[in-house]
């Protein structure tokens, strides 16, 4: 499990290291706003790269006396400082492309290298998407589901660069500092929901669609009369559950302890990676 997690992980360090060189080799070459913002981007990319790889590293480790939860919540604060990298680029892009628009300096040089790197760019970013996709779905993974995300979305913005590249090529150059706007808007978007996803796990905000579905289970058990406190919180990719459940007084200790089992058994099956802990209490 936690090789495939990292060989997945360094594989999308070394995709974005390729192509944060060769955007900017060609913006800097054709002087695009589209494909510099692009390279910006993928540096980034970088970043964040090379921060889930670490992070996966070290989320994986098992707890210990001093992370009795273990290392999971690493992977969401690593989602959460790859959104303040884009919130910073976001801005910059912004500023560069009003002031292109304002001034009028928008024409650049379109040439083969231009469509090459955007074109590649996005063959490479479906590719790594879909196997970090699917390797976070695998072992429920947040930080690689948040890169996976990332680079889902470099698929759209290259596709805006790439159509703001057409334009230029008719002399329509105006196309390309709006292109890069629209790639901001985008990132942004993006960067929002990271960010937010990211500070609910962190300040341990309960995930309404993981109690839904804990409740679901509790009230598939005969056994159980009632039940109080269902409390759920995630480190990463790991949840704990917790449940105070009442059962008939006249129940054994070991009837008593089968059902809990059960009941853990359960939850276990229904969310993955989840440590569940059921108290049990005497129906009045």
């Amino acid at each position: 499990m936690v090789n495939e997690k990292r060989r997945v992980a360094g594989i999308s360090v070394f995709a974005a290291i390729f192509l944060t060189g060769f955007k900017f080799i060609i913006a800097l070459l054709t002087g695009s706003l589209g494909l510099l913002s692009e390279a910006l981007h993928s540096g980034l990319d970088l970043v964040a790269a090379v921060i889930t790889y670490f992070s996966v590293r070290i989320s994986d480790k098992p707890p210990d006396k001093e992370h009795t939860y273990g290392h999971g919540k690493v992977e969401n604060f690593s989602a959460l400082v790859e959104t303040i990298l884009l919130f910073v680029t976001c801005i910059w892009i912004i500023y560069e492309a009003i002031n292109r628009l304002v001034t009028g300096k928008t024409e650049i040089e379109v040439n083969v290298w231009s469509y090459v790197v955007i074109i590649t760019s996005i063959i490479i970013d479906v590719t790594r998407s879909r196997a970090l996709y699917r390797v976070a779905k695998k072992y429920n993974s947040q930080a690689l589901e948040a890169d996976a995300l990332h680079f889902s979305t470099d698929i759209w913005s290259s596709s805006v660069v790439l159509f703001g590249l057409v334009c230029a090529h008719f002399g329509l150059y105006f196309a390309d500092p709006i292109a890069a706007l629209i790639v901001a808007l985008i990132v942004f978007f993006i960067s929002y929901r990271l960010g937010k996803r990211s500070i609910d796990v962190l300040l341990d905000k309960a995930p309404v669609e993981l109690i839904i579905k804990v409740e679901q289970i509790l009230k598939s058990f005969p056994e159980i009369k009632t039940y109080h406190n269902v409390k759920v919180r995630m480190a990463g990719a790991d949840t704990f559950v917790k449940v105070n459940i009442h059962l008939q007084p006249e129940l054994s200790l070991p009837e008593v302890h089968d059902i809990c089992d059960r009941i853990e058994q359960e939850i276990g099956k229904n969310i993955a990676r989840c440590e569940v802990f059921v108290h049990p209490e005497p129906e009045n």
